[in-house]
């Protein structure tokens, strides 16, 4: 539509469901460019991202014309069946239901971009249970406990 502006950043998190089926380092750089390229084919501008033994970040620049729940729903799905595909995972792989969806303005991208790459320091003292928590937190979220992820702590998998 003419005359139309938007300007919309989200930080999605979500995690994978299963302790055995665990995003391994071997072959997280490929996910992350297949998830990349998802996110790109629907006109979303992918800022960072990065994918931890149990969760992974995304931070995009947000195309209004189409619904997060669809975006998230074409990531899990799409990458899913790729990780199945190229038999990443000797145990079934799957993302847990669910997700994080975050907001933040302009000036908050370098910190954010910033965040989600030092992922590997940051949970060196933090688990992701307390890293969501305190995000849900941030954001005034309420939650009921029932509904949160599946937490494993202390994996130590790479």
């Amino acid at each position: 539509m003419a005359n139309t502006y938007t300007q919309c950043y989200l930080h999605l998190v979500f995690a994978v469901k299963n302790r055995d089926a665990l995003i391994r380092k071997t072959w997280k750089e490929n996910l992350e460019k297949y998830i990349t390229g998802i996110i790109q084919g629907e006109g979303h501008k992918l800022l960072a991202i990065n994918s931890m033994p149990d969760h992974i970040h995304i931070f995009i620049g947000y195309n209004l014309n189409q619904l997060i729940p669809d975006l998230i729903e074409q990531i899990k799905t799409s990458s899913n069946k790729w990780i199945k595909e190229n038999k990443f995972s000797r145990f079934n792989f799957s993302w847990q239901k669910g997700y994080g969806c975050f907001t933040h303005s302009n000036s908050q991208i370098k910190a954010v971009v910033n965040y989600i790459l030092h992922q590997e320091e940051h949970h060196k003292k933090k688990s992701f249970k307390e890293e969501y928590l305190k995000i849900l937190k941030q954001n005034d979220i309420k939650y009921a406990e029932k509904y949160l992820f599946d937490f494993w702590e202390n994996l130590g998998i790479d």
